[in-house]
């Protein structure tokens, strides 16, 4: 006789139905999301068929479309079919939508068509957050992740890679000529139509690359995606994919995403437009911005200044000067008293003038030339006959002001680094790997919405705990 635990009968039937609720503890999670979104005004918000047509097939209310999408996205379903199968046989999802169960069509296009919904919902979770005061350091880190596009890299093109492909074609189209040629020698009766059908399809090939040549050579970043139009090759990793570049602004305290983007673009000139949406999120203008020296702008920077944050970026020396064998810029010390650079041979350069370079203001600066020529250094310095010039810009007094305070600061990059790659790293590990559902700016971004809500959501039951959360968010007015 086995003394394993032994199960019930398939074919038993019993007395009493067990009530759906029961098999929902009161810890679980999916009670939160049932909360959250009934306490929502999803008019206010601006969801659609909240208020039901007098005519017509009866629509799914938005409230349970929200719920069911919330629960995806916090339990790595993210696909509408996928959702769809779960809604007829997961109990959790029978309990959350009331049994109810959409096809994925009714359920892909509740997120094509509710982006600003979802995203207002987003905030107003944030806004809940604030309300707790959990963000009451108001030290913010900010980064960029690079998320892969729906969009394959055979279907990006750029002016390189359509010379190749030209290139190819063109020599495919020699080779079947030769053939023709061939056979005229042999003076053969030899079927040349298969060859020439093919001659005929390569030479439509080669105007449709010329064609394509021309609107990329137009586009003003070189480089057209066909399938995402809106997505971009980048660096990702290792590699290079075509990809989006999702900006985050992360609390260093409990780190829960305050404010995302979508971008298509480098890191560069989005911090102090990270730094502002995460400004209105905290309602608070005095907040600190951690970042790294992919986003060091003097421009940028001076502006988060100017707009009240107290931004500090690693800085990096853009001269490749150190690998060639010459002194760096950053050996060239500024005495700001004297207003004057003094060079590794501690030798002085004075202001020779002024020069607008992108429409920045800058001053040069440069030593004599007779004290250059006789310098036992010069050949680690320059190898030009006229001395070496240092440019300095007009606002350079306030980088450096960030930089003194960055070094009073140490551990700032460790936990920039401990903070903002922590949440895309765990939604990426939610996605899986694979790529983006949707495409286009507004696809994506209603995407990266979901996936923002979801993780700060699990973030605060951490935090917090299901009940304590649940009474959190009756007792708050949205």
């Amino acid at each position: 006789m086995s003394r394993h635990v032994k199960g019930k009968s398939r074919s038993q039937a019993t007395f009493f139905p067990e009530v759906l609720d029961d098999f929902v503890s009161t810890e679980n999670p999916v009670r939160v999301i049932d909360v959250f979104v009934d306490e929502l005004d999803l008019i206010e918000l601006g969801f659609k068929g909240v208020v039901p047509k007098d005519t017509g097939r009866p629509n799914y209310h938005p409230a349970m479309l929200l719920k069911l999408y919330l629960y995806g996205y916090l339990n790595r379903i993210q696909s509408s079919r996928r959702l769809e199968r779960e809604a007829n046989r997961n109990i959790e999802l029978m309990w959350l939508t009331e049994r109810l169960a959409p096809d994925f069509k009714t359920i892909a296009e509740f997120r094509r068509s509710n982006g600003e919904g979802i995203k207002q919902s987003c905030r107003t979770f944030i806004g809940l957050c604030r309300q707790l005061n959990m963000f009451s350091d108001a030290v913010i880190a900010i980064d960029g992740s690079k998320f892969k596009a729906s969009n394959n890299k055979a279907k990006n093109y750029t002016p390189r890679k359509l010379e190749t492909e030209m290139a190819r074609v063109e020599k495919h189209i020699n080779q079947y000529l030769n053939q023709l040629d061939m056979c005229d020698e042999n003076e053969k009766e030899t079927d040349t139509s298969p060859i020439e059908e093919k001659i005929a399809w390569l030479k439509t090939r080669l105007t449709e690359l010329r064609e394509l040549k021309e609107k990329v050579e137009a586009h003003p970043d070189k480089q057209i995606s066909t399938t995402d139009p809106d997505s971009r090759l980048m660096k990702a990793g290792m590699g290079v994919k075509v990809c989006y570049n999702i900006q985050s602004a992360v609390d260093c305290k409990y780190h829960l995403i305050v404010a995302h983007d979508v971008t298509n673009t480098t890191d560069r000139n989005q911090l102090c437009r990270m730094g502002k949406q995460a400004q209105a999120a905290l309602r608070n203008k005095n907040i600190t911005i951690l970042a790294d020296k992919g986003y060091f702008s003097g421009k940028d920077i001076m502006d988060a200044q100017d707009a009240g944050m107290t931004p500090l970026v690693a800085r990096f020396d853009t001269s490749g000067n150190g690998k060639k064998g010459y002194f760096n810029r950053s050996l060239f010390l500024y005495d700001a008293e004297k207003d004057r650079h003094i060079c590794p041979a501690k030798q002085e350069l004075s202001p020779r003038g002024t020069a607008t370079d992108k429409g920045l203001l800058y001053r040069s600066y440069s030593c004599s030339i007779k004290i250059c020529r006789v310098c036992s250094m010069k050949t680690k310095c320059t190898r030009s006959a006229t001395p070496r010039k240092i440019r300095r810009w007009e606002h350079a007094a306030r980088i450096d002001m960030m930089t003194t305070l960055l070094e009073s600061k140490p551990d700032s990059m460790i936990t920039r680094k401990q903070t903002v790659e922590h949440p895309f790293g765990t939604i990426k590990l939610w996605m899986g790997a694979t790529h983006l559902l949707t495409r286009r700016f507004k696809g994506v971004s209603t995407e990266m919405d979901l996936h923002v809500l979801a993780y700060n959501m699990k973030r605060m039951i951490s935090i917090l705990g299901v009940s304590k959360l649940i009474k959190a968010l009756m007792a708050r007015e949205f």
